[in-house]
């Protein structure tokens, strides 16, 4: 269940995701282009007893050889080969200045379960990575020569000339931000989602009648002020409906019993009306209806089906009880260049006159109140 919410959110939120992706992207692929290329150059070296040191015995050999196994003087090889000492000799023999070799790194490691020392040098020069690492190995062997005689230490492999750098790597450079671009956008997205639904709950809170989950009369105001308010030939009516002996009820009936019985009104009222009509709760026991777009002739029609779909009684109670409502409308339609408070006023005063019609139901025009 939570998945699915989270895919919703993604889907409602695509366009985070893939913004944030593409500027990941593009952001990796400007550092490519202004990033300056390192190469690494690798020496290998081995570490091994100097037969010429021992005798024909070959114990001591084999002494020197359970040595090695404790992995003591290859560390002890490591660290020289990554000393200050050998790394100012090699600037002396290679001729590289400290600010230039400064862009250069290099360090050693001891390979596992083998007697062998591995060099790196990083730099921006491909060519003078495998010279300086080429001369520190050297340096160092002929450093330990002179200290270490029971030990041989040697080149297993050279250094060579690197052709590819090791960072940065377009492709896959690209590819990871482009994943992670993903990622986080996906992360923004689903934040987004989580902080507008609170806020679009608050939002509904604000615009809605608590008991009945109708429009509250300010936000419905708005809307016609609105609606109004975008152009003189916007033609609307409006109805409003009195839902006579509803105090009685409201007067005496538990809360819970009182939002049940609106809600229930309510939900008459969308399904007799179309999708852009907007329907509020003026006062206690009357609702606001604004049709868009509608004549009066029209909505008195529309409006008289629903005072007949409210006139059949509610039942509000698992026990079968019902409420009978005598509803009354008063239709007030607006003219070229009305404001929304005079076709508030025709409502109104439609309204009152409905209390005394036959059919309880009036349309109020400029001239003269006609009864339906």
């Amino acid at each position: 269940m939570e998945l699915r919410l989270y895919l919703q959110m993604l889907q409602r939120s695509w366009w985070i995701v893939f913004l944030t992706a593409l500027a990941a992207l593009a952001i990796a692929l400007a550092a490519v282009y202004l990033t300056t290329p390192i190469y690494r150059s690798t020496a290998s070296f081995v570490v091994s007893p100097n037969l010429d040191y021992f005798s024909e015995d070959n114990t001591d050999v084999l002494r020197s050889l359970e040595a090695l196994d404790k992995r003591s003087i290859i560390a002890t090889y490591a660290e020289v080969l990554n000393s200050n000492k050998i790394l100012e000799q090699t600037m002396a023999v290679v001729q590289l200045p400290p600010s230039e070799m400064a862009n250069y790194t290099h360090s050693t490691v001891v390979l596992p379960d083998a007697n062998l020392l591995e060099l790196s040098v990083d730099g921006p020069d491909p060519q003078k990575t495998s010279v300086i690492a080429n001369s520190l190995g050297q340096q160092a062997i002929n450093y330990i020569s002179d200290l270490y005689t029971v030990y041989d230490v040697s080149f297993m492999d050279p250094a060579t000339q690197p052709t590819v750098p090791i960072r940065p790597q377009p492709i896959r450079d690209a590819s990871l931000a482009f994943v992670l671009g993903l990622a986080v956008g996906a992360v923004l997205a689903i934040l987004r989602e989580q902080l507008r639904t609170p806020l679009e709950a608050f939002l509904a809170r604000t615009q809605l009648d608590s008991v009945s989950s109708a429009y509250n009369r300010r936000y419905f105001e708005d809307e016609l002020d609105n609606f109004t308010g975008r152009s003189a030939d916007s033609l609307v009516s409006l109805g409003l409906v009195r839902l006579e002996g509803l105090d009685n009820y409201l007067q005496v009936m538990p809360q819970p019993i009182v939002q049940q019985l609106l809600r229930q009104v309510t939900a008459i009222m969308r399904k007799e009306l179309r999708g852009n009509d907007i329907i509020g709760r003026w006062d206690d026991n009357t609702f606001s209806i604004m049709l868009p777009n509608t004549p009066g002739e029209a909505a008195s029609k529309t409006l008289g089906r629903l005072q007949s779909a409210l006139s059949t009684p509610l039942r509000f109670s698992p026990d079968g009880e019902t409420v009978k409502l005598s509803p009354k409308v008063g239709i007030g339609q607006r003219l070229k260049g009305d404001a929304s408070n005079l076709v508030i006023e025709r409502a109104e005063s439609a309204l009152d006159d409905a209390e005394h019609d036959e059919k309880g139901l009036v349309l109020f025009k400029a001239r003269a109140l006609v009864g339906f």
